[in-house]
């Protein structure tokens, strides 16, 4: 029977865990083999009329020899063939989405955006403070005279400033020039886009948590009516819960029974857990598989029922003695963890994992409408301080670029804002 990872198509031939097993037990015993998959695509169920369907019904009627899949060994099994001693040991466990399981956390306000996103945002305000900061110093029309005049826009108001409007709160006083304006505008845009984009995916977030529970194990399951559950229809899972006498499980097996919540097979189970808002029950080693394809999923810890998978044979078989002593002799050298940690390894790849916060890509037109605009209004208060320099190396009959020379020392001069804030207290004084 074809099943990722015991038995796979590749081409015309098969491979897979069961293939490799089999290939060992072979060199074992001494047998050669033919495999061939079973006609219904089941493992074996016993009908109201007492008839088994699947590989074991196959086993029964003389049409393989035997039958190696992730059988599990049950009673009802083992009345009608003979099984081997187990090749893995496997529980029943649930397989959820992570956003089920997992708990919330003191930060979560930060997930609608990603580490390098908060990053992307604060070299951004910091650049847009400065741009203020040094467009506020450069531009004529913002500070027309710097000997005597002080600066509105100091650093750490520009800091304030950009704050205020990053808060839609806002911090007067407001730039008179246009490279100022042109510049928060920009920041005021950018703002804007932002905090939409934030509430938007954080409101999204916390109504789907809303939704969701905490669910570590059966009796959690059992305790809520939100999320679906179900398991493999005619399943040896599915029959553990109606024939057990433990309230809890025939708690769970009602519920399942009246929803009709079961699935045909192992990818829809897989595949609705995947889409949310179901929990998948199955045997802890397929589930463990799906985990490892599928960095959404994840298995509760929870196990119970522990049993194993068996190779079938007919009843009364000679082979059986020989397949478990060397299954054995398998499992003490290690062979049976080196296939499975071969055909179970892990192929998630995290960066691949849906995540519900805003990648940088997603914002990179937002980021490049204020580049744009912090370049733009910088180049205005440059063009601005050119003009006001032209006009005066007009009048005092001097060149152009020595009096702007001499007006970026005099506006850039840190110690210049010391100077110009002394004369104003000064005039204070005297006034």
């Amino acid at each position: 029977m074809q099943q990722e990872p015991y038995t796979i198509s590749k081409g015309t031939q098969l491979e897979g865990f069961c293939m490799d097993l089999l290939s060992e037990l072979a060199k074992k015993v001494g047998f050669k083999y033919r495999v061939q998959l079973v006609k219904d695509g089941a493992y074996g169920r016993q009908d109201d009329n007492g008839n088994w369907n699947g590989m074991i019904g196959e086993v029964m009627r003389g049409e393989a020899d035997l039958a190696i899949a992730p059988l599990t060994l049950t009673a009802a099994r083992e009345k009608v063939v003979g099984m081997t001693k187990p090749f893995m040991q496997t529980g029943i466990s649930i397989l959820l989405r992570k956003d089920i399981s997992e708990e919330t956390g003191f930060f979560d306000f930060l997930t609608p955006f990603t580490a390098e996103t908060w990053v992307g945002i604060l070299i951004a305000y910091l650049g847009t403070a400065a741009c203020i900061f040094v467009v506020a110093r450069l531009s004529p029309c913002e500070w027309s005279q710097p000997q005597s005049e002080h600066n509105r826009f100091s650093l750490l108001h520009s800091l304030w400033y950009t704050a205020g409007a990053l808060t839609l709160q806002g911090a007067g006083p407001h730039p008179k020039a246009l490279s100022g304006r042109v510049i928060c505008c920009s920041w005021w845009l950018f703002t804007v886009i932002l905090l939409a984009c934030y509430f938007s995916n954080l409101g999204s977030s916390k109504s789907s948590e809303s939704t969701h529970l905490m669910v570590k194990g059966f009796e959690d399951l059992a305790n809520q009516d939100i999320i679906k559950y179900g398991c493999l229809s005619g399943s040896s899972t599915l029959a553990f819960f109606k024939n057990s006498n433990n309230p809890l499980y025939r708690r769970i097996y009602e519920h399942m029974e009246r929803s009709k919540s079961f699935v045909s097979s192992m990818d829809e189970g897989v595949r609705r857990a995947k889409e949310g808002n179901f929990a998948f029950i199955g045997e802890s080693v397929s589930l463990d598989l799906a985990v490892a394809r599928h960095c959404e999923l994840v298995r509760a810890h929870e196990v119970i029922g522990m049993r194993g998978y068996s190779i079938a044979a007919a009843l009364g078989s000679p082979i059986i003695k020989n397949l478990s002593v060397s299954i054995l002799q398998l499992n003490e050298a290690g062979e049976l963890t080196y296939l499975q940690s071969k055909w179970w390894a892990s192929s998630c790849i995290a960066d691949k994992a849906k995540s519900s916060a805003v990648q940088p890509h997603s914002l990179k037109g937002m980021f490049l409408v204020l580049a744009l605009g912090l370049g733009l209004g910088t180049l205005l208060a440059v063009l601005e301080l050119t003009s006001k320099s032209r006009r005066s190396a007009a009048e005092q009959k001097k060149s152009c670029c020595t009096v702007l020379a001499g007006e970026l020392n005099l506006r850039l001069r840190t110690s210049n804002a010391n100077r110009t804030q002394e004369n104003v207290d000064k005039d204070k004084e005297k006034a």
